[in-house]
């Protein structure tokens, strides 16, 4: 296979959960903790992209540290119950390629808890390894740290590594360890999202189906 390790996010590049949990979370939060504060879904897209979700928090919002925590803490409840669907065509790609002998690592700011179940649920299998809003600011992407630590933990190069995202944040880490980025362009997709990601992205996909064509050439 031309790349050893795939490093996935998982919000809305493996799970379809902007419009199915993340952004209504976050409107049922506001409208019980901050009914005067509102923010549409594309400025929520558009400003995740650009800033992450604290950033977007923090710039948008004006939510403090502590309310930033709350909100997480408030998402992790209603994700229990509110399941996101998977992607149609992740189940067998990521089947086959664990099968090919590839490594699968997530990259994402879920919660370690909802990524395993996803992953069980949808795929019946789980990842290799997991890194998650559970490391806390500093560490998680953009930050380094993942893919410096994916490098060293599998003996890898930068070039056998594939990393894919729907946002900036996995961009920005890709490109700080010179390793190959896969926009995932079948999330929900912001005009200013598609120019600079078709500008910048080593690969824009459209689909899961093109995800599979890159890995495995068919």
């Amino acid at each position: 296979m031309k790349f050893r390790c795939l490093v996935l996010d998982h919000d809305d590049t493996v799970v379809k959960s902007v419009e199915t949990v993340n952004y209504p979370a976050l409107l049922e939060n506001l409208r019980v903790k901050h009914p005067e504060r509102h923010i549409s879904l594309e400025d929520f897209v558009r400003n995740c992209f650009l800033h992450n979700f604290t950033g977007m928090c923090r710039k948008c919002l004006g939510l403090t540290e502590e309310e930033i925590a709350e909100q997480f803490e408030f998402w992790k409840d209603y994700v229990r119950t509110h399941i996101p669907p998977a992607y149609d065509g992740f189940a067998s790609l990521l089947r086959r390629y664990r099968e090919a002998g590839g490594i699968i690592c997530v990259s994402s700011h879920s919660g370690q808890e909802n990524i395993l179940r996803d992953y069980r649920r949808n795929f019946d299998l789980e990842p290799d390894a997991i890194y998650s809003w559970e490391m806390g600011e500093v560490l998680r992407k953009p930050h380094p740290y993942t893919l410096c630590d994916i490098i060293r933990r599998y003996q890898l190069q930068p070039e056998e590594i594939l990393m894919v995202d729907d946002m900036k944040n996995g961009f920005d880490m890709a490109k700080s360890c010179s390793v190959p980025f896969a926009f995932a362009g079948w999330s929900l997709v912001l005009p200013e999202m598609e120019n600079f990601m078709r500008a910048n992205s080593t690969f824009y996909l459209n689909s899961v189906d093109e995800l599979g064509e890159l890995l495995f050439g068919t």
